[in-house]
């Protein structure tokens, strides 16, 4: 499979996810086998006006080039204004623009964006068509399955974005009515793969090799994004890349996971300082999941401020872990 510049047998990325697939994540994963990385979501609008924040989510690391940049927005003109400029000032690095068309939040639908777009095929058509006649880059555009169930229109917003320039597409199995919860459906992803000729990537549902493995089986997609599967996972990338070369590895120990933890909390404060330590709450009691103590560990966790606290934390943990074998 060949995008642009990119060329893949079958590639597993990760999927951008707003507030948790900042730099250090998307490093992490990289170094356990990820094919490929987005940027988080990021404003067009915001882009344009300068806003501080916004520009932040641009900053990338070495190790991830290339990458993607994940847009969302609903303004034809000021997407394809910004695509441009980032093409521009990233001719090395950026590999591919793709337009979030699938994002369920309110504060993001409320303002005609994200899946709003799924309900507006002609201004998503002007959107891709302006952005991917300004940009030499491939354009890629995500969306879901649809709005709910009574507007169910992958295949005919599927089919829209190829004729509008679309380089690939990503299909999300749930409605933005669902968000993240019940089953994905698949079948979605498998009869967009039959009717387009450009690549189409399959997310929603793949939490290990074995749900990789039947997502390609079951649609022929030519690729998956992992997104929740990641979450104190990052590990998820490797076993699937054994699993599509016909070999298992083993999973993480404990030891592993809690010094898989302090390498992603040293990431995370030198990208924030001791802010970042903040951000390692939720990734925490991700890595811990169903360990023993884990309950106590995320109650203690929620009061460090300090990476030498966070630190000192886990590696006591660790240590009551292994008194208990």
């Amino acid at each position: 499979m060949q995008l642009g510049a990119l060329k893949f047998d079958f590639p597993v990325m990760l999927s951008p996810m707003a507030g948790i697939t900042d730099a250090p994540f998307r490093l992490l994963c990289k170094t356990m086998g990820c094919d490929f990385t987005f940027t988080e979501m990021i404003s067009a609008k915001g882009l344009y006006y300068g806003n501080a924040a916004t520009n932040c989510l641009l900053e990338t690391c070495m190790a991830e080039r290339p990458y993607g940049v994940q847009l969302f927005g609903s303004d034809p003109n000021v997407l394809a204004q910004m695509a441009k400029r980032l093409e521009e000032a990233y001719p090395d690095d950026l590999a591919v623009i793709d337009i979030n068309m699938g994002c369920p939040a309110p504060k993001i639908v409320n303002n005609g964006e994200g899946s709003a777009l799924m309900k507006n095929m002609p201004l998503a058509a002007r959107i891709i068509e302006s952005v991917s006649s300004a940009i030499k880059l491939p354009l890629t555009v995500k969306f879901r399955k649809g709005w709910d169930d009574a507007n169910i229109n992958a295949i005919h917003f599927a089919r829209m974005a190829q004729e509008s320039g679309a380089a690939a597409v990503t299909v999300h199995g749930r409605t933005r009515s669902q968000g993240y919860s019940g089953i994905a459906d698949w079948n979605i992803i498998g009869e967009v793969k039959a009717l387009l000729s450009i690549p189409v990537f399959g997310n929603g549902d793949v939490y290990c090799a074995l749900d990789a493995l039947r997502l390609k089986a079951k649609t022929s997609c030519d690729g998956v994004l992992v997104a929740r599967g990641a979450q104190g996972n990052p590990w998820i990338f490797s076993e699937i890349k054994a699993a599509l070369n016909g070999n298992t590895i083993a999973a993480p120990s404990t030891g592993e996971r809690i010094k898989t933890a302090i390498t992603h909390a040293r990431l995370q404060h030198q990208y924030m300082g001791e802010a970042g330590i903040l951000q390692m709450r939720k990734h925490i009691a991700w890595y811990v999941k169903g360990l023993a103590g884990a309950a106590a560990l995320r109650n203690s966790v929620n009061s460090c401020t300090t990476l030498y606290e966070l630190e000192a934390l886990l590696n006591e943990y660790q240590k009551a872990l292994e008194a208990r074998l």
